[in-house]
């Protein structure tokens, strides 16, 4: 379980920032562990503030919700520079399904934590082709902090870190459920690729 860092005295100019990045496949509980982290922040009446692309909408228009129902209050917006005009004087940044974000969001992500914000991001690190995902690599690369979380292979119930489209749809972002996706282990993934690829020849 990931723990709160300290890391060490404040600056003299100002609180310490700093980047969480949380990433796995789908049904990993990424937006689990994001809202178990920013509830705890909320319990020692920390600032807040929590933003999501205004495209997802699966399960709710502005809350953050977990495959297992759990929600928390959030704010939709268009573009990752959006988050700096509402993010204010808060003390800690949400960020859910970051990899839907276009690449300001890494400049976005930093400038809150030069300016001494805890800033927790959570998305997939890989899409349904198991590529990188958006500007995830780059978050990953300038987090101090990283957590990678995996799912139980639908197939074959080992370790899973890839997410599998059922669909036949090529398009990179198609947002989806259990009846779109399911988590694959490495070896189940690409047995599932290869077949596809046939299926598109």
């Amino acid at each position: 379980m990931f723990i709160e860092p300290h890391l060490g005295r404040k600056d003299p100019a100002g609180r310490a920032g700093w980047i969480e990045v949380i990433c796995g496949c789908m049904f990993s509980g990424k937006t689990e562990e994001l809202i178990r982290r920013l509830n705890r922040a909320l319990i020692a009446k920390q600032k807040v503030e929590i933003f999501k692309p205004v495209t997802d909408t699966r399960y709710h228009e502005h809350n953050i919700v977990s495959h297992n129902e759990n929600a928390i209050r959030s704010t939709p917006v268009n573009f990752a520079s959006d988050i700096l005009l509402l993010a204010g004087d808060c003390d800690v940044v949400g960020i859910d399904e970051a990899q839907f974000f276009d690449d300001a969001i890494v400049d976005v992500c930093n400038t809150l934590a030069n300016g001494g914000k805890r800033v927790i991001v959570a998305g997939l690190d890989m899409d349904f082709e198991g590529k990188p995902f958006g500007p995830m690599p780059q978050l990953l690369a300038i987090a101090e902090f990283v957590t990678k979380v995996h799912a139980i292979c639908a197939r074959t119930g080992e370790l899973a870190s890839f997410s599998y489209r059922l669909t036949q749809s090529n398009e990179q972002v198609m947002l989806g459920e259990k009846a779109e996706y399911e988590a694959r282990s490495r070896r189940s993934f690409v047995e599932g690729m290869k077949r596809r690829n046939k299926i598109d020849e």
